[in-house]
């Protein structure tokens, strides 16, 4: 923007800009220009996490000044009426000692408006309000982690952990904030069912407890004189009258830095640091809107007593405030939509910083649109990546052109295809199939034709992988499937006309003469066939080794979800139904549920049993209710509360033939014509993603999953081996370990244990000390944890290289019991920094815990 005065005009509204060329931060150069361009440029993601929340300004008329010389800050509650533009949307508050009236920053031109009179900082408290006197239950908690002189960030990062342990625990979804000035913010998602007064005690009962049990490092009272060294768990944040630094606001310091949400393994990085306003971008680029995961619903006119709709939902919004018309030639209209026919497509071909396709569908007046990193999928076997962006305008379905460099999405744009589409189902949020139809020569006409439906449409689905939990506001980026549907395929496994299903043999292709498939490789199940005989034992898993993503490159890999369960070899070749653990230990008696499985003999096929909370993710520490119980009692009792299921990814042996020394490509689609046929209650197929593995396990991390699989496509099954054809990549880290000792609590804790001490085999066989892990427990775990080491108390250490100040006080055990735990990064000595307790392994023994690196 230019330094003079000038009137904008900012979704209807005019604006009146001066002092453009005014410098608010001294020390780094930085304009009311540059400022109001920041504020426009994270807008889509900024207001979502303020709607309808009163803000309280921080403004820096002058400036913020220097490190040196500070500038003066105004602290503004109350709008002044007078120089407020009539259009802000605002909220009246009668307070014990005043009346005060706060704007909603529920919209552009608003933020806009604020960052023009140098509100620099918009702080907002953990509830919303949109009538007079309205305050509706908080939907979000805060722990502000704030540094005493002689700390920083890494004690910060250190508390962080442990305060996520306590909100997994009680299954609550948590997002990282760098606030921009010294600590972190921890936000955790409520479902607004209790007033501030509830929140705000459980806030304080967690910084006192974290306080008991780590003295030396939290401080949970506000007296200076007690923070030297320590971390300030502030938990007043969230009463009634506190407010917390906005997601996404700038800071008032002497450099332009702002509070940015962050991914955990950002946090667990030991080269984290604070975000510079010009760094936002390109985090919005690559993460796309972190906070997401807290937003609220819509508030509804009968929400909180009668509060009236938040604003009228304008589906445009997040489009443009990523765009200036003045600046890109694409199309950014200011009235609402005008809605077409409801069924014209276009895929472009973007070549911006990355090259990828945007598939966008006319829905409800605009365009529905998906970035798809590796194009239009080819294979019903390799699901593309599909990143749900904001809505387009109509006016889209005809343009190309070049988006300018420094432009949002700069690069050339051109149609690949465009035609009209059928629809066959649309659930918001979860799942679209569509049968595109497209112009004559365009590029849907060579994957028409490879799938043998030239002139009859690719039929094409966009899955949500976990049911739309995910979910965010519409500026906000989702991770989706896209996906060939299998009735289209040539050449490939598929239905025949009468519904059966058959394989050519060209698919079923023997690595050597070992292996000689059938015509059809697997057959149809049939009611009158009876169940072939067991023969032998099932194979043990084939294990992956610890990757990075650096070693998952080309196009010869698939890549799964990794999910947080435990192994099971199904054995469905007769009757009974086994269900094996990877020590050999048949698990059908704790997993009743599971039954259905009887109906895919005579199978034997290779899966994950999960346990997932209340938003659908797997959540192993739930799984830990169900492991190891047999009394049908017990296992009734327990299915009440933590239902779990199977996810397949591998057949291992059908109808007596031996699978595993096929390609992994081959069991594969074995497997989705044994699926095709339909799977039993409870289970399903593991998703396989093609593309690059960087997208897929951001696309992990988001859904706070564990991390990702990569499977060579032409390895085969290696029954009990570690084999590098099969590589994990891990979000967090996690290691297994084996309990070698304990010590005894304090305060809160004193009648229990305060941590165990933990060891790694190591290729000598010894057992070397890795640590001490402190949090992650709950008081249940506690007293199980208890009564299961007492009994194997000894008098002599079995962990080896054990500090002798660690050893104090220890009682140590026999190590016969294996855990997981979750860690920062492992020091040069081979300890584990900041280890979070996950759970029992009892699928593991001592022997088969390795050093995942």
């Amino acid at each position: 923007m230019a330094p003079q005065r000038e009137t904008v005009e900012i979704e209807g509204r005019r604006l009146s800009l001066s002092n453009l060329d005014k410098v608010l931060y001294p020390d780094a150069g930085t304009t009311k220009s540059d400022v109001i361009e920041y504020y426009r440029s994270v807008a889509a993601v900024m207001i979502p996490a303020v709607r309808d929340r009163p803000a309280t300004r921080k403004r820096w008329v002058h400036g913020v000044g220097t490190a040196e010389e500070p500038g003066e800050v105004f602290f503004q509650k109350n709008l002044d009426d007078r120089s407020t533009p009539e259009w802000v949307q605002r909220v009246t508050l009668h307070h014990r000692r005043s009346t005060n009236t706060y704007p909603l920053v529920n919209d552009l031109p608003t933020l806009i408006w604020l960052a023009q009179i140098a509100a620099l900082e918009i702080h907002v408290p953990q509830w919303r309000a949109v009538e007079e006197d309205t305050m509706i239950n908080p939907d979000r908690l805060v722990i502000d982690l704030d540094p005493g002189p002689g700390a920083g960030l890494p004690e910060c990062v250190e508390v962080a952990h442990l305060v996520k342990a306590i909100f997994d625990d009680m299954g609550l979804t948590s997002v990282p904030v760098t606030s921009g000035s010294k600590g972190i913010h921890l936000y955790a998602k409520l479902d607004g069912s209790q007033a501030w007064e509830q929140v705000s005690a459980v806030a304080r009962e967690l910084a006192k407890s974290l306080e008991a049990d780590h003295p030396d490092l939290i401080v949970a009272d506000q007296k200076k004189t007690l923070r030297t060294g320590r971390v300030l768990v502030d938990w007043s944040q969230n009463s009634g009258q506190k407010t917390t630094i906005a997601p996404y606001s700038l800071r008032g310091r002497s450099q332009p830095m702002v509070a940015a949400p962050r991914t955990w393994e950002e946090i667990g990085s030991p080269d984290l640091a604070h975000v510079r306003y010009d760094e936002m971008a390109s985090r919005l680029e690559t993460f796309g809107d972190l906070f997401a995961p807290l937003h609220p619903p819509a508030l509804s006119e009968h929400d909180g007593g009668g509060g009236r709709a938040a604003s009228s939902a304008d589906p445009l919004t997040a489009y443009r405030a990523k765009r200036d018309a003045a600046k890109t030639p694409e199309p950014v209209p200011l009235e609402a939509p005008t809605p077409g026919r409801g069924d014209a497509f276009v895929i472009h071909e973007h070549h911006a910083r990355r090259l990828h396709w945007d598939l966008r569908l006319e829905h409800e007046g605009v365009l529905a649109s998906f970035a798809i990193p590796k194009g239009i999928p080819t294979d019903t076997r390799a699901n593309h990546l599909a990143v749900h962006t904001e809505d387009h305008p109509i006016e889209y379905l005809t343009f190309t052109g070049t988006i300018p460099k420094g432009e949002y999405g700069a690069g050339e744009m051109s149609v690949w295809d465009t035609g009209t589409y059928e629809v066959e189902k649309w659930i918001d949020g979860k799942e679209i199939i569509v049968v595109l139809h497209g112009r004559e020569g365009g590029g849907l006409g060579g994957v028409a034709a490879e799938l043998g439906r030239s002139g009859e449409g690719v039929r094409l689905a966009l899955i949500h992988p976990d049911g739309g939990y995910g979910g965010g506001d519409s500026g906000g980026k989702e991770n989706w499937l896209a996906h060939l549907m299998k009735d289209q395929e040539k050449g490939h496994w598929r239905h025949d006309a009468n519904g059966a299903k058959e394989a050519k043999a060209a698919d079923v292709t023997p690595s050597d003469a070992e292996v000689t498939p059938s015509d059809a490789e697997v057959t149809p199940r049939d009611a009158d066939v009876t169940p072939a005989a067991r023969t032998g034992p099932a194979p043990s898993p084939m294990l992956a080794q610890q990757g990075t993503l650096g070693m998952v490159r080309g196009d010869d890999w698939a890549l799964e979800m990794k999910w947080d369960g435990i192994r099971a070899i199904v054995d469905a070749r007769a009757e009974p139904l086994r269900l094996m653990s990877r020590k050999g230990i048949d698990q059908m008696a704790t997993y009743p549920e599971l039954s259905g499985l009887a109906a895919l003999w005579p199978a034997v096929l290779d899966g994950e049993i999960i346990a997932q909370d209340k938003n659908g993710r797997p959540d192993f520490g739930l799984l830990q209710q169900r492991m190891n119980l047999t009394r049908p009692a017990d296992v009734e009792r327990a299915r009440r509360d933590v239902r779990v299921r199977i996810v397949l990814f591998d057949l291992l042996e059908y109808e007596g033939r031996d699978l595993t020394r096929l390609p992994f490509r081959e069991r594969r689609a074995a497997l989705e014509l044994l699926a095709d046929g339909g799977l039993p209650e409870n289970v399903q197929l593991s998703p396989l993603f093609d593309g690059d593995a960087e997208h897929v396990l951001a696309a992990s991390a988001e859904h706070s999953l564990e991390g990702i699989l990569a499977k060579r496509l032409g390895s085969r099954y290696e029954p009990g081996r570690r084999s590098a054809a099969w590589l994990k990549v891990k979000n967090e880290r996690t290691q297994e370990v084996v309990v070698g000792g304990w010590r005894e609590g304090n305060g809160s804790r004193a009648a229990t244990l305060g941590s165990l001490f933990v060891g790694i085999p190591d290729d000598a066989g010894r057992l070397v000390y890795a640590g001490r892990v402190g949090s992650g427990f709950t008081d249940a775990m506690l007293d199980e944890i208890s009564s299961k080491l007492r009994p194997l108390e000894r008098k002599t250490s079995p962990l080896e290289e054990m500090p002798a100040a660690d050893a104090r006080d220890a009682h140590w055990v026999t190590p016969k019991y294996v855990g997981e735990v979750s860690y920062s990064e492992m020091t040069s000595g081979g300890r584990l920094r900041h280890p979070v307790w996950r759970g029992w392994r009892p699928d593991k023994a001592p022997e088969d815990v390795v050093l995942e690196g």
